[in-house]
């Protein structure tokens, strides 16, 4: 038996130690709160890519039929410049227009990124061109490099389906540019199938080039009516990488999303299993506390 004396010294190293036992279970339940809100923060951001998905799923199949019925506009306005063989005028000093097919969304993968890389490989073969970039994504992203080169930019492109509306006021403007170019080019990402694309180049020619054709005889157009022709051929262009340039970023941003959810669901099971491998120690812990409370107790 202990002394009277002796009882105070021995429940005060008894607090002591019992404190410095509880310092790891103090910051085990910190880490346990730490992962509870990273698993409730991962939960929630998984579910919104879910929700993405399938906002892009059914938006999917509209964008795909405006991109079928464009196509055949676009595809039917350039077979006048292929049966009159029409071709780029050369001229000295001219420089090209390339027009870009972008959006203002991101979250969809490299769509707008692939666009970018092509203006960059370009611009290292023939710098003599000038942009104009519908969509601030790719703007923001040439800025960095072509922004020299920049004429004008669309805002507001690609809220939703492209309209003939929207690109008839795009051709309007293009057309009033001042100066001269020997070429035209629309850049657009072109559909392949619901997982592929890849940049593509429309051809936009202007009257001279038009009357310079060597099969322009065979067709009977006023000349009254040619500067109407070149306007009409080049919003129907516009109209087309705009509708297959949206149809591109919906898939991309559908395929998208499903990677980010099956990312998402992962990682929510890793901090789930390290949740309960971090819960169960922190009871074992207190279960040993327990034990050796009782113990030390019965020993007093």
């Amino acid at each position: 038996m202990l002394s009277r004396a002796a009882r105070p010294a021995l429940r005060a190293g008894a607090a002591v130690s019992s404190r410095a036992a509880a310092a790891p279970s103090a910051a085990t339940y910190a880490t346990l709160r730490e992962i509870e809100g990273r698993l409730k923060s991962i939960r929630n951001i998984e579910k919104i890519t879910k929700t993405m998905k399938i906002v892009a799923s059914t938006k999917l199949t509209r964008a795909q039929r405006a991109m079928t019925d464009s196509r055949k506009y676009g595809q039917t306005s350039n077979e006048v410049f292929e049966s009159a063989e029409t071709k780029p005028l050369e001229g000295e000093g001219k420089k090209k227009l390339l027009v870009v097919c972008s959006s203002d969304k991101g979250l969809c993968g490299g769509v707008h990124s692939g666009l970018s890389r092509y203006i960059r490989r370009r611009s290292q073969e023939d710098p003599n061109f000038d942009l104009v970039i519908l969509g601030e994504k790719c703007r923001s992203q040439l800025q960095r490099t072509n922004a020299k080169d920049i004429l004008l930019n669309f805002s507001g492109v690609g809220k939703d389906v492209p309209t003939f509306a929207e690109a008839q006021a795009i051709a309007d403007q293009v057309v009033s540019l001042p100066g001269e170019y020997s070429e035209v080019e629309i850049i657009y990402n072109k559909f392949i199938n619901a997982t592929s694309y890849e940049p593509a180049v429309i051809p936009a020619f202007d009257v001279e080039a038009f009357t310079a054709s060597p099969n322009f005889s065979a067709f009977e157009v006023d000349e009254e009516l040619l500067s109407n022709l070149r306007e009409y051929s080049l919003a129907n262009s516009i109209f087309w990488a705009l509708c297959e340039g949206h149809a591109c970023e919906i898939s991309a941003r559908r395929n998208a999303m499903d990677n980010a959810s099956k990312n998402a669901g992962e990682m929510i099971s890793k901090y789930q299993i390290l949740f309960n491998r971090t819960r169960q120690a922190v009871i074992t812990g207190e279960l040993v506390e327990i034990i050796t409370g009782a113990t030390a107790s019965e020993d007093m």
